[in-house]
């Protein structure tokens, strides 16, 4: 799964951290988020839409290999 949050969080001025805050998590998870090492709950990619200001499908966009 592809994702664009460090794109949306510079578009809205927001450090991992800060958004860690705010959606409950650790920065670490953010970070492995960003990385595309982990793909978030259904909860937590709109909680992170939410602080970032975006529907979930525009942060989070599937790849052809997550059909296969």
């Amino acid at each position: 799964m592809k994702n664009l949050i460090k794109v949306e969080r510079a578009r809205c001025n927001v450090t991992q951290a800060e958004l860690a805050e705010k959606v409950k998590v650790a920065r670490q998870t953010i970070i492995a988020i960003e990385a595309g090492k982990f793909i978030p709950s259904t909860v937590l990619a709109f909680k992170i839409a939410n602080v970032l200001n975006c529907k979930a499908d525009e942060i989070f966009m599937l790849e052809e290999k997550d059909w296969k």
